[in-house]
């Protein structure tokens, strides 16, 4: 259950009730106190702010409890989440004052005409002269909003502005938020098209599939900056990363795994190419019809891609029937698909990486009992798969090597990378993962980055730590 954080503005009569009865009427209601601070104290009223966490589905007992309290008066009720949004969350400044009217013609007219024209002249001195070097657009449709579905470009807003937040503060890297008001495929690589030339990357972000896959596919093939879909990459990354080092704890090589990868979505795909990627020799992916085989006939044509992988299982049938030996189960799906007598079908310590949100397949301490390593998206449980800690990090990479794309290699570097920052002394089955506040991270992840794309040659600058 979800929790929150609220905040009552009470008026208090003195004489006629004490904030022990406010505190004790939020407790029974399910409140918790987390603070008090007085606004006002009057000889006949008193103002308090109170702040309080409550599950979701308390906050309205809560609030009744202290509106039928005599002797007080509730003034406002304000939701800390919806403060903390109010007037948006990020802004434009600039890296410099203009004080004067020299100021004024050095960074716009009329001296701003001969850095336009030496760009003209060179479109690479865009990087040095222009914010360029260190901006990625963060785009999306509102058509695949996690947990919430097609909300509409409009309401998506607030995702993309916390994203934008997440790329300075991990790893100083300036993005803008942009929602796109349209659902064709076409409009939305045109338009994407036109608004590059000022940004050093795009990240595609809550884009339904399968519409994801050929936006992405275009746009890479057209554009010479970085195109990275987040749900499809930044979920296969981490979900790698945590693999791996799972892996380590149950002590199985890569190689002779099986794996059932649940729900071929934007994120399923991806997660199956980069397990091949990683060297899976056995692997069955699986939606609501059943196992796609090698060898079988699908209208989706990343389906069909996956069904000419040698890796993949020519067996048909159902997840009842293909999670039967399974050594790694990977969700990318919904809520309650996976049942406690599917791991026990599974081999000797299995691993389950229920992904769903805000949901996952399985509830985790009804699994707990039959499984050895047990991740989920949700951080209120160990070992979340978070596509935080992928996406600044390889950003600030390609950003600080100019990468003409994101490849596959770099990718699977970035999850290498992730994976190491836990170490071998603190690695066990409730942490194989870091914290997307571990400063090792971004760092780590940069640097593994900046040589893959220099190893594969999609480098156009080597950065000076690198020379």
């Amino acid at each position: 259950m979800a929790n929150t954080s609220i905040i009552l503005r009470v008026e208090l009569t003195n004489g006629q009730v004490t904030f022990g009865d406010v505190a004790a009427a939020i407790s029974r209601a399910g409140g918790d106190v987390t603070s008090i601070d007085v606004i006002r104290v009057g000889k006949e009223t008193s103002v308090r702010d109170i702040t309080v966490d409550v599950q979701d589905s308390a906050e309205a007992q809560v609030v009744e409890g202290i509106k039928e309290l005599a002797g007080t008066k509730l003034i406002n009720v304000s939701d800390r989440t919806f403060l903390a949004h109010l007037g948006g969350k990020i802004s434009v400044t600039p890296s410099m004052p203009i004080k004067n009217r020299d100021d004024l013609s050095r960074v716009y007219t009329p001296g701003v005409a001969r850095v336009c024209t030496a760009i003209h002249e060179n479109p690479n001195k865009a990087y040095s002269l222009t914010i360029k070097r260190n901006t990625v657009a963060v785009i999306s449709d509102g058509t695949a909003v996690l947990g919430l579905g097609d909300i509409g470009a409009l309401a998506s807003a607030p995702v993309m502005e916390g994203k934008a937040m997440l790329f300075k503060q991990l790893a100083d890297v300036d993005a803008f938020p942009i929602c796109l008001d349209t659902k064709d495929t076409e409009e939305i690589i045109r338009t994407i098209k036109a608004i590059s030339p000022v940004f050093g990357g795009i990240n595609l972000e809550d884009i339904s599939s399968p519409r994801c896959f050929e936006i992405e596919s275009r746009l890479e093939k057209e554009l010479d900056i970085p195109v990275f879909h987040d749900d499809q990459h930044g979920t296969a990354v981490v979900m790698m990363a945590g693999l791996l080092n799972a892996l380590k704890v149950v002590n199985k090589p890569i190689e002779s795994i099986r794996v059932v990868v649940n729900g071929i979505g934007a994120a399923g795909v991806s997660v199956c190419k980069m397990l091949l990627a990683a060297g899976v020799g056995r692997l069955v992916p699986v939606d609501r019809d059943g196992a796609i085989v090698r060898g079988g006939t699908y209208e989706q044509p990343m389906w069909q891609w996956l069904a000419q992988q040698p890796q993949v299982e020519d067996t048909p049938g159902t997840l009842d029937t293909v999670i039967q030996g399974a050594d790694v189960f990977i969700g990318v799906s919904r809520a309650g698909l996976l049942k406690v007598h599917h791991v026990q079908a599974m081999a000797e310590d299995p691993i389950v990486f229920a992904l769903a949100n805000p949901q996952p397949e399985i509830d985790p301490e009804v699994a707990q009992p039959y499984v050895r390593v047990m991740a989920t998206g949700r951080s209120d449980f160990p070992n979340q798969i978070n596509n935080v800690l992928c996406f600044p990090g390889i950003f600030r990479g390609a950003l600080d090597c100019r990468a003409r794309r994101i490849n596959e290699e770099m990718k699977l570097a970035a999850a290498r990378a992730i994976a190491s920052v836990v170490t071998d002394a603190e690695l066990n089955e409730s942490y194989i993962i870091p914290s997307i506040f571990n400063d090792q991270v971004v760092k780590n992840v940069r640097h593994a980055v900046i040589e893959a794309a220099i190893a594969t040659d999609v480098a156009r600058r080597i950065p000076p730590d690198f020379r």
